[in-house]
């Protein structure tokens, strides 16, 4: 089997509550995906997604998969797509770093694996080890009256655990805080993400005035430094995020003992190839885990799915339904979340095929 065509196309994503506030001043309204469609000369496809949220989030661009395809579409043109490690060492060796933009090639070879063998892409990643992932919502930055009745919504559809976004102004999420914690009730947990927001000296004093309070402290600070200085002064536990962006870094935070829970965004990482990596080695130090990517539609929420799939139970934190961030959307099937959980398809593959109506004309096109 020999990979024959390679498609890019684009399209936009916007979120389905009009603006989504995070971090120190940042906010999105639209998101713009890039979906790769690789076809093979055995008559499979499979298909990847990376959507990045917003422009030059953890330096990753929109226009990056264009770009890196227009270096590695010739290269992998006639590769075998089932050799998921031989594709990730031709992209390596083609281009250092870009791990986001090399993403969705990576899952679309999984796809094409999965298919290939007839098999959900969560048994070849070792196996259904959680079955219905626990999920947890955002509660964007805006007034604390609208997060806590978004916090009520996502209760009643079954949500038990929350993220609040905070990292603009630190005075303000104090109260911001103290009131979304105090909505949680008996079982249900919070994360309070700053998104690398605030200055180090400014989230001491967060950590400070909330010392009382139970909740997950998420990447405070935009460098692992410094949010290390913070943690030496928060009662609360510590989950990495933004930081987080490959081996090096796991090795770092296991040997430190430098967090509670590790984010793994599987397009910062690099892909599926590289994430179950970091995965295995951060459970095997019993360090647990949260699947999530940047942002994502349909194609992007299927990979989370069976990553967080294949995830033992007792170290999956969380996973999310980005699918449901959306108006619109990248794929047919997929994930779905039900009571809070999110479930992987069982079909071959991803289980998820390009909304090629919604993606409309490729933008470029290799091979064929």
């Amino acid at each position: 089997m020999r990979i024959s065509r390679i498609r890019i196309y684009k399209t936009p994503l916007p979120y389905v509550g009009g603006s989504y506030g995070w971090g120190a001043g940042n906010a999105i309204e639209t998101a713009i995906a890039s979906v790769v469609v690789i076809d093979t000369d055995a008559g499979l496809q499979g298909c990847g997604e990376f959507t990045p949220c917003g422009e030059n989030y953890m330096v990753a661009h929109s226009e990056g998969v264009e770009a890196l395809a227009r270096l590695v579409a010739p290269r992998l043109l006639g590769q075998d797509p089932r050799q998921v490690g031989m594709i990730e060492q031709i992209m390596d060796h083609t281009v250092q770093g870009h791990g986001y933009a090399k993403a969705p090639f990576d899952a679309a070879c999984w796809d094409i694996f999965g298919k290939a063998s007839d098999q959900p892409v969560w048994m070849l990643l070792g196996g259904k080890l959680t079955d219905g992932a626990p999920m947890y919502r955002v509660a964007p930055q805006n007034a604390t009256n609208e997060t806590l009745a978004e916090m009520q919504r996502y209760r009643d559809q079954g949500y038990r655990q929350f993220q609040i976004k905070v990292g603009g102004d630190w005075a303000t999420d104090i109260d911001r805080i103290h009131q979304g914690v105090a909505l949680l009730q008996n079982g249900e947990k919070a994360m309070v993400d700053a998104n690398q927001g605030w200055r180090a000296d400014n989230a001491i004093r967060v950590a400070r005035a909330t010392a009382g309070l139970d909740y997950i402290l998420e990447q405070p600070c935009r460098t692992y430094e410094e949010c290390q200085q913070v943690r030496r002064v928060a009662q609360q536990p510590m989950k990495l995020d933004e930081c987080v962006t490959g081996m090096a870094m796991a090795q770092r935070i296991v040997a430190d003992r430098g967090a509670e829970i590790c984010c793994l965004k599987i397009s910062n990482l690099g892909g599926l190839t590289k994430a179950r990596k970091v995965r295995d080695y951060l459970v095997e130090n019993r360090i647990p885990v949260v699947s999530e990517d940047t942002w994502g539609g349909e194609i992007c929420s299927s990979v989370v799915a069976h990553f967080a799939a294949s995830t033992p139970s007792e170290y999956l934190q969380n996973t999310t339904d980005l699918m449901n961030y959306n108006t619109r959307s990248t794929g047919i099937g997929g994930p779905v979340a039900r009571d809070g959980k999110l479930y992987a398809p069982d079909t071959p593959g991803l289980g998820v095929a390009p909304d090629f109506e919604s993606l409309g004309a490729p933008v470029a096109e290799y091979g064929g």
